[in-house]
């Protein structure tokens, strides 16, 4: 982890993020494949949390999967994210949660490139991009 942790009430979260944000990061939704502005994104930077600005993912690790939604061969730091099993859809997923807030940001997959063999799906809904100068 990266900071204190955040903790909101699901009012106080309803009233600071945007309602397709609140359904994404808060209810644990996903938004629509290849919608995203992340997706093919290609600055450099750091992607952050959308609902508390920690740093989560360096453009560094960022590669294109051709899923729809950017991905990540790792977290900037082990402790920047979190995770836990998820079978929500009838099959097992790893859920990928802020380490700060606990917003919901994706799924880590075990068919992502080298050096770590792990896909991070983000949504893009769930980061904020803090581009270098």
């Amino acid at each position: 982890m990266t900071g204190e942790k955040v903790e909101k009430s699901m009012a106080e979260w309803m009233e600071l993020l945007k309602p397709e944000q609140f359904r994404v990061c808060r209810l644990k939704g996903t938004e629509p494949p290849f919608s995203g502005p992340y997706d093919k994104c290609t600055d450099d930077g750091a992607y952050l949390c959308i609902c508390c600005g920690n740093p989560l993912f360096s453009s560094d690790a960022k590669f294109d999967s051709g899923t729809g939604w950017p991905s990540f061969t790792q977290p900037i730091e082990p402790h920047a994210v979190e995770t836990e099993d998820d079978h929500t859809l009838g099959m097992p997923r790893t859920e990928v949660t802020c380490a700060v807030c606990d917003s919901h940001l994706g799924h880590v997959f075990e068919d992502g490139p080298a050096p770590t063999g792990l896909r991070y799906c983000m949504n893009s809904i769930s980061l904020a991009l803090k581009r270098d100068k």
